[in-house]
Order: C-alpha cells, then sequence, then structure tokens
C-alpha cells in the first residue's frame, strides 16, 4: 500500500512540474508581445512532445494508448531507477537528482 502511495506521489510531482511549465508557457504566450509569443509556443511544442515522448516510454503494446498495466509497469520500473539506496522509499535527493527515462522504447 505504502508503495503504491509512493508510486502516485512521484508520478503526481512530475505530472504537477510538467502542468506548471506549460502553464508559464501558456500564460507567457497570452501576455507577451509576438516575438516572445513564438518563443512561448516553441515552449508549449516542446512539452507537447515531451508528453509525446513520455506516452511512447509507457505504450508497450505501440497502439497510441496507455493501459493501466503499462502505467503501474513504467512506474514501477521508474521507482525502482529512482530507489538508488534501493531502501524501498523515495526521498528528496533521489527525487531532485535524477529525471525520468528519457532514452526512449523498451530499456
Amino acid at each position: 500500500m505504502t508503495r503504491k502511495i509512493v508510486l502516485i506521489a512521484a508520478l503526481v510531482a512530475a505530472l504537477i512540474a510538467i502542468g506548471a511549465r506549460m502553464e508559464t508557457a501558456v500564460q507567457a504566450q497570452t501576455s507577451a508581445p509576438d516575438k516572445t509569443a513564438t518563443l512561448n509556443e516553441k515552449k508549449v511544442s516542446e512539452g507537447e512532445a515531451y508528453a509525446k515522448q513520455l506516452l511512447m516510454l509507457m505504450d508497450r503494446d505501440q497502439n497510441g494508448k496507455v493501459s493501466k498495466a503499462e502505467f503501474m509497469a513504467f512506474m514501477e520500473a521508474e521507482f525502482q531507477r529512482l530507489d538508488v539506496n534501493k531502501d524501498g522509499e523515495l526521498d528528496v535527493k533521489e527525487l531532485t537528482q535524477t529525471r525520468l527515462y528519457r532514452g526512449g522504447g523498451h530499456r
């Protein structure tokens, strides 16, 4: 039960970080001059590209969707990778010194 809560917390933290970055880009785009708008559109585009990359990492059967089983398998593998000291818990240091796996495809 604790492991599931930690996994969900890690996912929520990652999604919040992505959402905050995208929200900042959208807000800047609506209130910025045209020159900055192009830059902010690029940031939003990069956020969408990151989301697509994340989907591709999770989508093991390559059907363009992520099932609950695929999602949970991905999060389990990410937890194991992030848990550097293998104590079954993630601390602030482990969460802030690593990033989601960006190598693409299967591990």
